[in-house]
């Protein structure tokens, strides 16, 4: 039988249930309900007769008190993912997979802080103290002034930030975090749930910007309850791939920012080294491009980027022909082949069609339509696109190339790394012809044909 107030909370999405059953309603996930307690935190609604006679109070829109300055922390790219710097007071929660270097970048970002003059505090629940100095001093980092603590309990954390003021504190992980006000064990969603609201409510409070780490599920999710999500005011996805060098700092949810900027670093010998220039790394500069490669002006967030789609377009040694994608949407490449064959007459049914984004980058824009499309009609002619040449540009599934924002961004960026001409739209250029000459195509079957002839006149 059930206990008095007891409910059961759902160990994979969180949801609540009065009664335990094996199958979670919510998400469909079995043998997952496990009993909790409730237990009012402190600081929840009361209803004495004071507080009813309060009431509530309205404010208007218009504000006198400036905002506070956003805390740089020396980490540009960092910052950059944050809006400009972090907001004091605010919650960010950190997410990627097991070894792609989440406690790395926080300790590079509280040692550059604190050598900037804030007051910084590392508190990890997975390793000792000494670990992370014998981590730090690899880094160079051992001068930097940071106070460290190996902890895992929520109240002795709670009293140790309430004594002690600091502007910038990293919790490392909220997953083992662990509160003696619930009998759950660590990890557990109910003291997940509990461990963010206290260190979210702490932050609001005390104007203490935190930066938790979350752990992820073997899907890329970052594991526990939605309702964190919700809690903190910035997610932010550390990824990486296996065998790449190259680290991306994403933003999936920021209220003091743009979500669409990403932070590019370089894992090293000494720790994670600042990108200012993706461009150069995603892009092979020796020799000739080979048929197969086409080069993508894209856009993430406020920069440019330029990156290679690779496609290899072979015949199939079996009845049913294989299509593979990497850094790519699968949904994405099956509408490019489906209008290269039947608007442009090129024959995929007997073929295998591999598409990779070179440098382990992965493109969600739709003006990477037409550098797909280019690379898989490279390799299906055996043509090689020149290698001064970038293509971007939005495929229909009429067969139209139709205009992308920020077509002289992309121009401009080209030209900046010694491109000398660009495949595009035929409409929506910039007034005197941007940065570069661009051989526009209403149609994709017009850009197959330039491809395939070696016309590269903006007239043709």
């Amino acid at each position: 039988m059930a206990r008095d107030g007891a409910v059961y909370a759902c160990q994979s999405c969180g949801a609540v249930q009065a009664k335990w059953a094996g199958q979670c309603p919510a998400c469909q996930s079995w043998n997952t309900l496990v009993e909790e307690v409730g237990v009012r935190p402190p600081g929840a609604m009361s209803t004495t007769k004071a507080t009813r006679n309060r009431g509530l109070q309205f404010t208007g829109l218009e504000s006198d008190t400036p905002a506070p300055p956003r805390i740089l922390t020396g980490v540009d790219e960092f910052d950059r993912v944050c809006g400009g710097g972090v907001v004091p007071g605010s919650a960010i929660l950190i997410g990627g997979d097991p070894g792609v270097g989440k406690s790395t970048l926080l300790l590079q970002v509280c040692a550059n802080a604190s050598s900037r003059g804030v007051s910084c505090a590392y508190i990890s629940g997975e390793e000792a103290v000494e670990q992370i100095r014998g981590r730090a001093d690899r880094m160079g980092l051992a001068g930097a002034p940071v106070k460290l603590a190996a902890e895992s309990s929520l109240r002795d954390i709670l009293d140790g930030l309430k004594r002690d003021k600091f502007d910038l504190v990293v919790i490392d992980s909220i997953q083992t975090m662990w509160s003696d006000a619930h009998e759950a064990g660590p990890g557990t969603v109910t003291q997940v749930r509990a461990c963010a609201t206290e260190l979210v409510r702490l932050a609001k409070k005390q104007g203490v910007a935190i930066l938790l780490v979350g752990h992820v599920t073997k899907d890329g999710q970052i594991a526990g309850p939605r309702v964190v999500e919700h809690l903190v005011d910035a997610v932010l996805s550390f990824e990486g791939e296996r065998g790449y060098p190259f680290r991306i700092l994403r933003g999936a949810k920021n209220r003091f920012g743009a979500t669409d900027e990403i932070g590019v670093f370089e894992m090293g010998d000494i720790g994670l080294r600042e990108v200012k220039n993706p461009s150069a790394l995603f892009l092979n500069e020796g020799g000739e491009r080979a048929a197969g490669a086409a080069v993508f002006a894209g856009i993430e967030g406020s920069r440019p980027v330029l990156v290679e789609f690779q496609a290899l377009v072979a015949p199939s040694a079996y009845g049913t022909p294989r299509r593979a994608v990497v850094g790519w949407d699968s949904g994405r490449l099956a509408m490019v082949l489906a209008v290269l064959e039947s608007r442009c007459g090129l024959g995929f049914g007997d073929k295998d069609v591999y598409l990779n984004v070179a440098g382990g980058l992965r493109i969600t824009e739709p003006a990477a339509d037409l550098a797909a499309a280019a690379a898989l009609a490279s390799s299906a002619l055996d043509v090689a696109l020149p290698q001064d040449c970038v293509v971007f540009g939005e495929v229909s599934l009429s067969g139209e190339i139709r205009p992308v924002s920020r077509m002289e961004s992309r121009l401009k960026e080209a030209a900046k790394l010694g491109f000398g001409r660009a495949l595009g739209p035929l409409s929506g250029l910039p007034e005197g012809g941007g940065a570069l000459p661009v051989a526009g195509a209403a149609r994709l079957a017009d850009a197959v044909r330039r491809i395939e002839n070696d016309i590269w006149s903006s007239h043709a």
